[in-house]
């Protein structure tokens, strides 16, 4: 059997699956995310779907269908609230559960499976013993983003959303649940501060703000969290899963920003915002699930994943964002890729932030996008390639490449540059032309032998648009 290779975005470029949840069941990885739109107003507006891919091969992701509907749950029949970021946990009787928020209220609620991507039936909502529900009771801090971890006889719901400056919540909360995966046998405590609490802890710089997460490898727990800088996946650990958490670093930022290996640490390479995920072993490897930011917004959000490692001394060092990360190495140095794959985006004017509501997307800024509309499987491109905008491509193991093919349509003039390195010497240059269709241009030029990034740059009058690269 010939397998896929792995690629960023692992799904389809029409599918939006941010915040996700990787697990492993049954011998499958499961992503369990909320679900954007394609040029979407507001997050997470449709309803959960499920993927998953054999552990053997993360290139081979199937569509598991629908597995919870926004009026699914008793508060929400006419459908009006989101489905905010989820997470799946298997219980004590074998089933699977799921544990998510509505966006307009502050309680968590759960529905339960047979199997892991089956249809989820509503089950009730976390509670104490009394049936007061978490988030209502007084002195309860809105519930957010939950996390669960269940760990022999323990079930750990982990929870909260921590604004900069926001002195009503403390930070990420840990609750332990009964057998029941509802009832409250221990109340909340709070594991990692917010911003206002910070002062004088490892935590200040990356304080909580979302997305908490718990992994556990060995006798170490991994707390995965989103912090107020919002474009990093950050982490601490502990011995043990409600106490004594200490910051250990940034385990992957969307905009690369920190990375140093291959271009100023404090450069931008993509247009990054709000970020969310987790880390899981695959097969005898560990991985890290994050995401991306498309269409100019932040609310068409795409999933990537990235091998990482474990230092001797428990510590994670932060990865780079790739094209290649689900592969297990570089991808194939012949063959026709899709731009969509861009894991760098970039002009001469740096920009951090793709905006919460959008803000630069001013018409200077190239971004990942797609024809049609929501739900159309239409394949993605980059759009609005005006003069000296960039996109990156990580990483080929390139033999023998003698010439390179490009797809491009747009009122454009001017050509695209082939490089190795984000500021490297130009290898080629592929002239282009007005065009309102696809078109193919090609030039002869050699790329060196070896793993090599890509970087295709405008060159140029207009706005361009790329759909795909051919090597050969």
């Amino acid at each position: 059997m010939t397998m896929k290779q792995g690629v960023n975005p692992y799904l389809p470029s029409w599918e939006y699956i941010p915040d996700a949840e990787p697990h492993v069941f049954q011998g499958r990885v499961y992503i369990y995310g909320s679900h954007d739109r394609f040029n979407g107003h507001v997050f997470c507006l449709n309803d959960y779907v499920c993927w998953s891919a054999p552990v053997d091969d993360l290139g081979d992701w199937r569509f598991e269908g629908v597995i919870y509907e926004k009026r699914d749950d008793p508060l929400n029949p006419d459908g009006r609230m989101c489905l905010y970021a989820p997470d799946v946990t298997q219980g004590l009787d074998g089933r699977y559960y799921l544990y998510y928020v509505l966006d307009k209220v502050s309680i968590v609620s759960v529905a339960v499976c047979d199997t892991p991507a089956g249809k989820y039936e509503f089950y009730g909502y976390v509670q104490d013993s009394n049936g007061a529900r978490l988030g209502e009771r007084e002195g309860d801090q809105p519930q957010f983003d939950p996390g669960v971890l269940t760990e022999g006889e323990n079930v750990y719901l982990y929870t909260g959303f921590c604004a900069a400056g926001d002195t009503s919540r403390k930070g990420a909360m840990a609750t332990v649940l009964g057998a029941d995966m509802l009832t409250i046998v221990e109340e909340p405590v709070f594991i990692a501060p917010s911003e206002p609490y910070s002062k004088g802890s490892s935590f200040e710089v990356h304080e909580f703000f979302e997305a908490p997460s718990m992994r556990k490898k060995g006798d170490t727990y991994y707390f995965i969290y989103s912090s107020i800088v919002m474009y990093e996946l950050c982490y601490a650990t502990s011995k043990h899963p409600t106490r004594d958490f200490v910051y250990q670093g940034v385990i992957v930022s969307n905009n690369d920003l920190h990375i140093e290996t291959y271009k100023p640490a404090a450069q931008p390479m993509y247009y990054g915002g709000n970020n969310h995920g987790s880390i899981v072993e695959v097969n005898g490897g560990w991985y890290v699930f994050y995401h991306r930011h498309t269409n100019g917004t932040s609310f068409s959000r795409q999933g990537c994943i990235e091998p990482i490692e474990f230092l001797t001394d428990r510590t994670i060092p932060q990865v780079e964002m790739t094209s290649s990360g689900p592969n297990g190495g570089p991808l194939a140095g012949r063959g026709e890729y899709p731009a969509h794959l861009a894991c760098s985006l970039f002009t001469k004017e740096e920009e951090v932030y793709s905006g919460t509501f959008g803000a630069w997307m001013n018409g200077r800024f190239p971004k990942i996008t797609q024809d049609g509309k929501d739900g159309d499987e239409e394949r993605g491109y980059i759009a609005n390639m005006q003069n000296e905008a960039t996109a990156g491509f990580k990483y080929f193991d390139c033999r023998g490449i003698q010439k390179v093919k490009i797809e491009v349509r747009g009122y454009c003039r001017g050509s695209f540059e082939v490089k190795t390195s984000w500021n490297g010497p130009v290898h080629g240059r592929i002239p282009v032309d007005f065009t309102n269709v696809w078109t193919e241009y090609a030039a002869d030029l050699i790329i060196p032998d070896g793993k090599q990034a890509l970087y295709f740059t405008f060159s140029g009058t207009g706005s361009a648009s790329l759909a795909s690269f051919t090597l050969e």
